[in-house]
C-alpha cells in the first residue's frame, strides 16, 4: 500500500503560488533522489498541465516522447514532426496559452543529450510578449541543476521565481509513517534516515531487521547498491567520494586522518569534502562556541543516518554478502547497532533543542562541546546551548541505552560546573533518555515522543 504524502506544506504553498502567478515564469525543484520531488509535482499540478519524465535515451526520441505528453493536453500536438528540441518548444509556446504549466522531471538528462537546452529556455523566458507558460524544472542530479540552472555562469540563472531544494524528512513523521511507537521510530530513523521511498519500502516487511535483510543486506536488494546510485547523479569520479564516506563512516573523522588512510595531502581533500558537505552527505562539526577561524578541532560526520549505516555496517561485509552470508551479517549488524542508534540519538536530541521548551526558555541551535575543562580535564559535553537572550546555558546528557541515571546526573553536574564558558550565566541540565524517568528537580528529562514531536 502507497504511503501517505508527509510534510512539505511550505513547498506546496511556495509552488501553488507560483502556478497562479502571472507571466511567463521558470520554478526549480531539486535535491537526492527519492525525497518526493516527483510526487510533490504532481500534488501540485492540475489536469490540464503538461508532465513528462526525461529518461537518458537519445535527444530526438526524447523529443517525440515530450510530444506525447504534451499531446494529453493539447490534442494533435504530435501529429508533427519536430527536429530539434528549438521547434518543439516555439510551437508550445504559440499554442500552449498563458495558463498552461510544463513540468520537466529529470532535466538533467535532457542537458545530457542536448546541452543547449538550458539557453534555448532562457532565450523563450526573456523573449518579448511570450506567453505566460510556467515552467518546472526538477532533477536529481544536484551537481547537472547547480551547471545548468543555480551557478553564476548557467544561462538560466537569475530567472527562477522558485528555487526548492527538496530534502529528508524529519524523524517526527516516522512514527505515523510506520506506526510505530517512538523508542522504535528512534531506532527506524538510525536505519533509514528521513528518506520517505525507504521507509515506503521498509513498511512493507513486519519488523525493521527484515526489511534490513531483504532491503539492503540480500545483494537482491534494492537497496543494496544505494550509495553508488545517489553518488553517481552528482560526481563526474566517484571513487574518491566513495573512499571520503567509507572512511568517514568507518570512523575516521579528523581531516589528517583521513589523508593519511589516503595517502594525499590534507590540502587536496578540501574541495571534495567541502562539496559532499554542500549535497548534504557530511557535516563539518566544531566544538560549541568555536568556528573555523578559531579552532583546528574540525571533525567530518556523515549526515545521513542511512548512509552511516550503511558504510558502517553493510560496506566492510560486502564480500560476505556477495556469498549469500546475510544472517551471519544481520549477527554483527545487530551486535553493533545499539552504539550506532546511540550516535544518531544524540544528533536528534541536539537537532530538536531549538524547537523544545526546556526550563520554559527558548534556546538557539545546539552543538556538542569536547575539550579542557577548568580542572585540566578531557571532557565532553554532548549537547550545549545558549538561550534566546544569551543569560542562559543549557547543558545536556544524552543517553540511549539506559544504565545508571543518577550517576549520569552527577557527572553532568560536574561537567557543567567546570565549563570554562559558563562564566556568570545561569546553567541549565538536561538529560535525554531512551525511557522517561523522573530525575532531581533541576534536571529536565527528555524522552524519544519530546525529541520527536519537536522534528516536524
Amino acid at each position: 500500500m502507497k504511503m501517505p504524502f508527509y510534510d512539505r506544506g511550505d513547498e506546496k504553498a511556495r509552488l501553488g503560488a507560483f502556478l497562479k502567478s502571472e507571466g511567463p515564469s521558470l520554478a526549480v525543484v531539486y535535491g537526492r533522489r527519492r525525497c518526493g520531488k516527483s510526487t510533490l509535482l504532481q500534488k501540485v499540478l492540475g489536469a490540464g498541465d503538461v508532465y513528462f519524465l526525461a529518461d537518458q535515451r537519445e535527444s530526438s526520441l526524447q523529443i517525440q516522447a515530450f510530444a506525447t505528453a504534451v499531446d494529453a493536453v493539447i490534442p494533435g500536438f504530435a501529429l508533427a514532426q519536430y527536429g530539434s528540441w528549438d521547434a518543439i518548444l516555439r510551437t508550445l509556446v504559440s499554442r500552449g496559452g498563458a495558463d498552461l504549466n510544463v513540468v520537466i522531471d529529470e532535466f538533467p538528462y535532457l542537458v545530457q543529450s542536448d546541452p543547449s537546452l538550458p539557453s534555448l529556455l532562457q532565450r523563450l523566458l526573456d523573449q518579448p510578449g511570450s506567453a505566460g507558460l510556467k515552467w518546472l524544472l526538477c532533477g536529481s542530479s544536484q551537481r547537472m541543476m547547480q551547471g545548468a540552472v543555480l551557478d553564476h555562469a548557467a544561462p538560466l540563472y537569475g530567472r527562477a521565481r522558485e528555487i526548492l531544494k527538496i530534502r529528508p524528512l524529519e524523524a517526527g513523521w516516522l512514527p505515523a509513517a510506520l506506526q510505530m511507537a517512538p523508542s522504535a521510530a528512534i531506532e527506524a530513523f538510525a536505519i533509514w534516515g528521513g528518506v520517505p521511498r525507504y521507509w515506503e519500502l521498509a513498511r512493507e516487511y513486519p519488523s525493521s531487521w527484515k526489511a534490513v535483510s531483504a532491503l539492503v543486506l540480500d545483494r537482491n536488494g534494492v537497496l543494496h547498491d544505494e550509495p553508488n546510485r545517489l553518488l553517481v547523479d552528482d560526481m563526474r569520479s566517484p571513487v574518491q567520494t566513495i573512499s571520503l564516506l567509507s572512511l568517514i563512516g568507518g570512523g575516521c573523522h579528523r581531516l589528517s586522518e583521513i589523508a593519511a588512510r589516503l595517502q594525499k595531502p590534507a590540502s587536496s581533500l578540501t574541495r571534495p569534502l567541502g562539496h559532499l558537505i554542500d549535497l548534504g552527505y557530511v557535516n563539518r562539526e566544531l566544538p560549541w562556541g568555536e568556528s573555523l577561524r578559531s579552532t583546528k578541532r574540525t571533525l567530518y560526520r556523515l549526515s545521513d543516518p542511512f548512509l552511516e549505516f550503511y558504510y558502517r555496517f553493510v560496506q566492510p561485509h560486502h564480500s560476505l554478502l556477495e556469498l549469500g552470508q546475510t544472517q551471519q551479517v544481520l549477527a554483527q549488524v545487530q551486535a553493533g547497532f545499539p552504539m550506532h542508534c546511540g550516535a544518531v540519538w544524540e544528533e536528534l536530541a541536539r537537532r530538536s533543542v531549538p524547537s523544545c521548551k526546556i526550563a520554559n526558555q527558548a534556546w538557539s541551535v545546539a552543538s556538542r562541546w569536547w575539550g579542557q575543562d577548568l580542572r585540566r580535564q578531557q571532557v565532553e559535553a554532548d549537547v550545549v546551548a545558549e538561550s534566546a537572550d544569551g543569560q542562559s546555558l543549557l547543558i545536556g546528557e544524552v543517553k540511549w541505552g539506559g544504565g545508571d541515571l543518577q550517576g549520569a546526573a552527577r557527572r553532568l553536574r560536574a561537567i557543567a560546573g567546570n565549563l570554562p564558558f559558563v562564566q556568570s550565566r545561569r546553567v541549565v541540565l538536561a538529560i535525554w533518555t531512551r525511557e522517561r524517568v523522573e530525575l532531581e528537580d533541576d534536571i529536565a528529562v527528555l524522552a524519544p515522543d519530546d525529541v520527536l514531536a519537536a522534528l516536524l
